[in-house]
């Protein structure tokens, strides 16, 4: 893994293996597989979908200038991509 350019070949190689047995189970037991663009999970509100301009990778808890609702950036990433793998619905760039 010295080799930076052989450890990025590699290392995509290990994500790639990794989403093709994730789709493949998913096909073998009948579930729905979906990849989710994690762009705006962290900044997107999981209560009121309210996003942020720009949230930094320093801040890892947040408020919502919207609804009021206090966030761990984690949590709320995870609640958006469950929302998105319930639904359907992806999030995008939204006006305020």
């Amino acid at each position: 893994m010295k080799n930076k350019k052989l450890a990025k070949t590699t290392a995509d190689q290990h994500w790639f293996e990794i989403k093709r047995q994730l789709e493949y189970k998913s096909n073998c037991y009948g579930s729905k597989f979906a990849l989710v663009d994690e762009k705006y999970t962290s900044s997107t509100c999981s209560t009121c979908g309210y996003q942020l301009e720009k949230i930094g990778l320093d801040v890892r808890s947040w408020t919502c200038d919207h609804c009021g609702s206090a966030h761990d950036r984690d949590i709320n990433a995870a609640l958006n991509i469950r929302t998105v793998g319930a639904t359907g619905i992806a999030f995008g760039k939204r006006d305020k």
